[in-house]
């Protein structure tokens, strides 16, 4: 399968950055994601190892998640998508941008963007420059039905 997202509609910049994906993309401005070492939890219940989400990973999906079914305006992916993620972080603090992809992937899952985020064939993340509070930029498109 080659994809070819830039078919549709022509490459566009967006915070300073080159994108890959065709200006028709949805486009989604989501809060900062917490790390996915923050979102899940590993206890023992009754003496079984479990996986659980926080409060804060909790939280966090409510509020993303909430902002996806808004800005979405009723559009979804229902093929194989290719997804563009800008991170601008709240300060100059190192941060592993890799680590934080598979928030924003859950809370497009959980606001409604596409089914599941095991459609995203193509993921590109970068660094954008320092928000206050932070941002994440999500772009998608649909590469194939």
């Amino acid at each position: 399968m080659t994809a070819r997202v830039a078919d549709r509609g022509q490459a566009v910049e967006l915070f300073g950055r080159p994108s890959i994906l065709p200006a028709d993309a949805i486009e989604l401005r989501l809060p900062w994601p917490p790390s996915v070492n923050a979102i899940w939890r590993n206890v023992a219940i009754k003496g079984k190892p479990r996986t659980l989400l926080s409060s804060d990973g909790r939280a966090y999906f409510e509020r993303a998640a909430g902002e996806v079914l808004g800005q979405r305006a009723g559009r979804r992916i229902a093929g194989r998508a290719a997804v563009e993620i800008i991170l601008h972080a709240p300060t100059r603090a190192l941060i592993d941008i890799d680590n934080r992809a598979k928030a924003l992937l859950d809370a497009c899952t959980k606001g409604g963007l596409w089914h599941d985020d095991g459609q995203v064939d193509v993921l590109l993340v970068m660094r954008g420059g320092v928000v206050r509070m932070g941002a994440a930029i999500v772009r998608a498109v649909e590469i194939e039905p």
